[in-house]
């Protein structure tokens, strides 16, 4: 039977988290329709949808229905006529993205990266930008 030490309990993490991340994270859009509302910090549909070259609007209405029912941005409707929507990242949604840059540069790093980084064109180019709240 393993004994664990809880004296310092900050020290152990649950890997069950990672279900719910994982099931976030391999959703093909998902990370890049993160960072165009990040970027823009309120974004409308055809503002995404225009960024993302390939995403269909089906499948981008998809990946925001999701992000939206895991708490990871916020819609919000506006009563005019036409109606608008726009689309802001909540508090989790901000973590996941500032999460995901560490990721970002160690995938960079990796010398498979190099030898793709030289045939990547800029439409490929993942701009990220953070604002100080």
């Amino acid at each position: 039977m393993l004994t664990l030490d809880l004296t310092h309990m900050d020290e152990y993490y649950c890997l069950c988290a990672l279900d719910t991340v994982n099931d976030i994270l391999t959703k093909k859009w998902t990370l890049l329709v993160v960072n165009s509302i990040g970027n823009k910090g309120r974004a409308r549909f055809s503002q995404i949808y225009r960024e993302l070259t390939g995403i269909s609007p089906a499948t981008l209405a998809s990946v925001l229905r999701n992000l939206e029912s895991k708490g990871l941005i916020t819609r919000t409707v506006f009563a005019e006529v036409p109606p608008r929507v726009e689309y802001s990242l909540t508090k989790d949604g901000e973590g996941l993205r500032r999460a995901l840059l560490p990721l970002l540069k160690w995938a960079s790093m990796r010398d498979e990266y190099a030898k793709i980084a030289q045939q990547c064109g800029p439409e490929k180019l993942l701009k990220v930008h953070f604002t100080n709240k």
